[in-house]
């Protein structure tokens, strides 16, 4: 009695992820014609049209045919205007160092839109979000310098190239939430009141404590952002899931994997961590992207390659 009292206490004691997580259902895998070496870094949604983008292509958009099973990226030219930035000087000139070796001043990490078909661009070199209205019009929105003022009191936004990584906006592009990838990761918000753009509050909404990356394991990430049915969902790169957060203050409700599709050897690209970068998520399903870095996979795949899954059994807002 005595032992079956305290396995009952441990299994009360453990994580909640300790328990497998439900697996995903892959329904179609494909490989996009098209972006620059396969960068694909962020995926949106837009009256019913998938949009991409690449964080190796500064002027451009991607509007994806969907028509056959290979996917063809079409590019659409955007003009962009200088960037404003409030990083500090450091991960600033670290961020054009970079782009000198691999391209991509911008580093374009994720997209969305609101219903007006107004794209939305976060960029991680300069902590910035680039509007692009329906009509091609580009404009750096003129978020508050608080927002990256206060994300790096609470530990975020410290490293190069772990900054943002992702971006949703509401509907109506009133509002707009950030996430920051890793060590530490988290979500901020802000607010668009009389035409200009504030925190309510706090710009963090949510702020993890630091974790230790296990041995042999890349650091706890979030690689992209996806609003649904008034609840955020975040990409986990590292552990391979997509879960659901709370829209008022970021804490997690649930989570499902797609570890047992991304992992299988053929599928394994030579990196020891994950590649996925883009999040759709809609009433039947998620679209998941992958950015390969101009490298190949075990089955010989250069290209970006977008898996669809099937939505988890009781749909998302399921307890």
């Amino acid at each position: 009695m005595r032992a079956a009292w305290f396995a009952l206490l441990a299994l009360l004691a453990a994580p909640a992820f300790a328990v497998p997580l439900e697996q995903l259902k892959l329904v179609s895998e494909h490989p996009i014609d098209g972006m620059t070496g396969g960068n694909l870094s962020g995926l949106a949604l837009c009256n019913g049209e998938l949009w991409a983008v690449s964080d190796r292509d500064d002027r451009v958009l991607y509007r994806l045919d969907r028509s056959q099973p290979v996917w063809q990226a079409e590019a659409e030219i955007i003009e962009v205007p200088a960037a404003h930035s409030d990083l500090p000087a450091s991960l600033r000139s670290m961020a054009s160092l970079s782009s000198v070796v691999r391209g991509g001043a911008m580093d374009y990490e994720g997209i969305s839109c609101d219903a007006a078909g107004n794209r939305y661009v976060v960029s991680e070199a300069h902590g910035a979000v680039l509007k692009v209205t329906a009509q091609g019009a580009a404009n750096w929105l003129p978020l508050p310098a608080d927002v990256i003022r206060q994300a790096r009191e609470k530990g975020m936004l410290q490293r190069f190239n772990a900054l943002y990584e992702g971006i949703a906006v509401s509907s109506d592009g009133q509002q707009l939430w950030l996430a920051a990838e890793r060590e530490q990761r988290g979500l901020l918000r802000v607010d668009q009141q009389d035409g200009q753009w504030r925190c309510t509050g706090s710009c963090v909404l949510y702020a993890e404590v630091d974790q230790a990356a296990p041995k042999g394991s890349a650091f706890p990430d979030f690689s992209d952002l996806a609003l649904y049915n008034g609840k955020l969902f975040t990409l986990e790169r590292s552990v391979y899931r997509v879960c659901r957060r709370s829209l008022q203050d970021g804490e997690l409700e649930r989570c499902w994997s797609f570890g047992a599709e991304a992992k299988k050897p053929h599928r394994r690209y030579e990196q020891p961590y994950g590649l996925t970068e883009a999040l759709v998520v809609d009433e039947s399903g998620a679209w998941i992207g992958t950015d390969n870095n101009f490298g190949a996979r075990a089955d010989g795949e250069k290209r970006p390659v977008v898996w669809r899954f099937a939505a988890p059994t009781g749909g998302w807002s399921a307890p």
